[in-house]
């Protein structure tokens, strides 16, 4: 395990000497941009398990992508490698459809502290709700970001994160009331209180997120990746690519059915994604929205 080997994965040839805001950000964009947030392993019959030389292998040298215990961890290592000070935190996320936030925290995230202020780092939260830069943990302060205005508001020392999107031009009208489509303009992401967390408070979350029939992961397959204006997501069979600001406060969202036969095809063109063993692709409605 390697920072070099790590950095020629994500395509970063930036500079790694100043542990400031600007380097953490570039190398974070360039994360987001190469390593996709999916569950794939799921279903195609692989563990996904906590270990960090595991993720590695998966990630780096494999170049698949992972879910948030995957993502974080390996830029919490990339990070704390740098130099930067950083800790895990725990966030329970939001269920549009439950209009609630789940009772398991099933979502880490990493903190980091530069010159005395405190951000968010989350590699792993993918489509929409992807953050494109660390945010500030302020509260009630708008962050606008390429993906829409993200927002932290605190009260009684849990932390809450939402984001508000532009409105959507979705030229293929058959999706225009698709179950992914989020139709809130401003929506509930995740709560989390700033108590550390060590990858060992997430054993259980891990096996439960890939066994469970209760679980969003296993209801549907989910590949999704940033772009440089925007996000491209395979769910199921449906293949959907964002362009954010298509038009003035407008997103344009496209959307296509694949066959069979094209899903292993698209990972590769989509999202550089080689999978070792057959998918099989599924799509349980409601839970998961873009």
């Amino acid at each position: 395990m390697n920072l070099k080997e790590y950095f020629a994965r994500t395509g970063y040839k930036g500079s790694t000497e100043k542990q400031d805001l600007e380097t953490l950000t570039d190398i974070f964009q360039h994360h987001i941009r190469a390593v996709p947030f999916e569950n794939l392993s799921i279903h195609c019959g692989e563990k996904i398990t906590l270990e960090l030389e595991h993720i590695y292998n998966k990630i780096v040298q494999k170049k698949r992508g992972g879910w948030c215990m995957e993502n974080n961890q390996l830029l919490g290592w990339v990070l704390k490698g740098l130099g930067y000070d950083t800790s895990f935190l725990g966030a329970y996320v939001f269920n549009p459809h439950k209009n609630a936030y789940a009772t398991l925290m099933t979502h880490l995230i990493v903190k980091v502290i530069i010159d005395g202020k405190a951000y968010v780092v989350d590699g792993g939260f993918g489509v929409s709700y992807q953050m494109w830069q660390p945010m500030e943990l302020v509260s009630g302060k708008d962050q606008p970001q390429a993906p829409g205005i993200f927002r932290f508001t605190e009260n009684n020392g849990v932390w809450y994160l939402e984001k508000m999107r532009r409105k959507q031009y979705i030229p293929n009208q058959s999706f225009s009331n698709s179950d992914l489509l989020e139709k809130n303009e401003c929506r509930k992401v995740y709560m989390f209180s700033l108590e550390p967390r060590t990858v060992e408070d997430f054993r259980f979350q891990c096996t439960y997120l890939q066994t469970s029939p209760d679980s969003l992961f296993t209801k549907k397959s989910i590949c999704t990746l940033q772009t440089t204006d925007g996000f491209r997501g395979l769910i199921g069979w449906t293949l959907t690519e964002t362009t954010y600001n298509y038009k003035e406060n407008m997103d344009l969202v496209e959307f296509v059915t694949l066959e069979d036969e094209e899903v292993e095809k698209t990972l590769k063109e989509k999202f550089n994604i080689t999978l070792e063993r057959k998918l099989v692709p599924i799509n349980v409605k409601g839970s998961y929205t873009i």
